[in-house]
């Protein structure tokens, strides 16, 4: 028997408690299971929306299917891998799975005919990708505000612990913890807006796209408007103009938002990674865990670490998904199946990144010592509040000023004073500037965490 950790993919062995929920979405039982359900409730709706056309369900015919319907487990999605081995066709096993079932029973078999009626593998494929990204996006999106909430939480407990901030790596404008959070925040939660606006789309047309099958049997019937509302039923909207395929735009929409977002999260555990490594965060202690085989001191940043590298496995899945599904010869090829049976990669390393940030977040203590430390020994960055205010007061080239006292140096607490000592301002300035000190010095860090 093939044991987990067989499988090829992290995903599927080392990681799959951990993302249980995304694989459950994007497991081919979950497509399998899909589609068996799409044709059993296109047979329905066919024979209760269209009864001039197709004979109506019988209340015990109706319970029956609904019952063969509710009842679909693993053993049925084995029994359509078997006949996949004899047709070699994915979508036909499953037609051919309720057609053996309807066969056997005298009541059913008389709607055998309608088992697929009009439809193309591609109408089935559409809309069951639809659905299964509709559910993944949703499942995503509770990821994400999973993060949000831990996000929040950091910028409002920390909105006034002061930070040096650094350009270019070097000492900048100080700000605080709690706000530089509330950055990563509100870019998440722009983000989370686009992709909500993302309409998920599938066909329901046949081969080309022209509803030529529906046509042929009645062309009195408005077509695309009945396809529409048995679209509608699944929450997905109908895409009308298409080839043999849906052209997977919002698909690739999908994956550029998503990969928008990943790289926000890479900003984020780049940035937390380098508070850690210069001492302005500890982590919290776990009891048993080893940071190094051979030296025991050590406490790795491995959330965030993880995190990152996920985050990159997704983006490269999710960009190449992006770039190739709008892609397509003439009316269609069948490379974009072969790339949609693997969209669920690109989730799942995303959600698995996630999970690790927030564990990584939730360990996080901040070393208030070093912060001041760090602070009280760059007095160089309230030059830059120093030749405001000269400016303000219409001393003329105050910026000069204070780039020859501090380019490229340190500055401590007594030249500061020193310089602002001798300065030819008006005592209400010089009061506030003597007063100024690189903690205090944070602007509106604090309303702004905390807006």
């Amino acid at each position: 028997m093939k044991k987990l950790h067989d499988n090829i993919s992290p995903l599927d062995s080392r990681y799959a408690g951990k993302i249980e929920s995304t694989r459950s979405i994007f497991s081919e039982a979950n497509l399998i299971k899909i589609r068996f359900e799409l044709e059993i409730d296109w047979l329905i709706f066919l024979c209760s929306k269209l009864p001039s056309n197709f004979p109506t369900l019988s209340n015990a015919s109706l319970n029956k299917i609904l019952k063969f319907k509710k009842d679909f487990n693993s053993k049925s999605v084995i029994a359509i891998k078997k006949i996949e081995l004899k047709t070699n066709h994915d979508v036909k096993a499953v037609e051919y799975y309720i057609r053996d079932y309807f066969l056997k029973d005298k009541t059913l078999s008389k709607y055998v005919h309608l088992i697929h009626f009009g439809l193309t593998s591609e109408d089935l494929n559409s809309l069951s990708y639809a659905v299964i990204v509709k559910d993944g996006i949703a499942d995503h999106l509770k990821n994400l505000k999973s993060l949000q909430s831990a996000l929040l939480k950091k910028s409002s407990q920390w909105s006034s612990i002061p930070l040096l901030a650094r350009t270019h790596g070097q000492p900048a404008s100080p700000s605080t913890l709690g706000k530089e959070f509330k950055v990563f925040f509100k870019r998440i939660d722009r983000q989370i807006i686009q992709i909500k606006s993302i309409k998920p789309m599938a066909k329901w047309s046949g081969a080309t796209g022209n509803f030529h099958t529906f046509d042929i049997v009645d062309s009195s019937k408005d077509w695309p408007k009945i396809c529409r509302q048995f679209i509608k039923q699944c929450g997905i909207e109908q895409n009308l103009q298409t080839t043999q395929i849906e052209p997977h735009d919002w698909i690739a929409e999908t994956c550029h938002s998503m990969t928008r977002i990943n790289n926000i999260m890479i900003d984020l555990n780049q940035d937390i990674w380098m508070y850690i490594t210069n001492d302005l965060f500890k982590l919290k202690l776990m009891k048993d865990e080893v940071g190094s085989s051979t030296m025991p001191h050590k406490v790795n940043p491995i959330d965030f670490e993880n995190s990152e590298g996920n985050l990159g496995i997704a983006n490269s899945l999710l960009d190449f998904f992006a770039n190739k599904l709008q892609k397509s010869r003439m009316q269609r090829d069948l490379s974009d199946s072969t790339v949609l049976r693997n969209v669920g990669l690109g989730f799942g390393y995303s959600a698995l990144a996630i999970l690790s940030l927030n564990k990584g977040l939730s360990k996080l203590s901040p070393n208030k010592n070093k912060l001041l430390n760090e602070l009280d020994g760059n007095w160089e960055v309230l030059t830059e509040a120093v030749q405001t205010i000269m400016r303000y007061e219409g001393i003329p080239n105050a910026y000069e000023q204070l780039k020859n006292l501090s380019r490229g140096s340190s500055i401590n607490k007594k030249a500061y004073i020193d310089f602002v000592e001798n300065l030819q301002i008006s005592s209400e300035s010089k009061a506030k500037l003597l007063e100024l000190t690189p903690a205090k010095y944070i602007g509106l860090a604090i309303k702004l965490a905390k807006s």
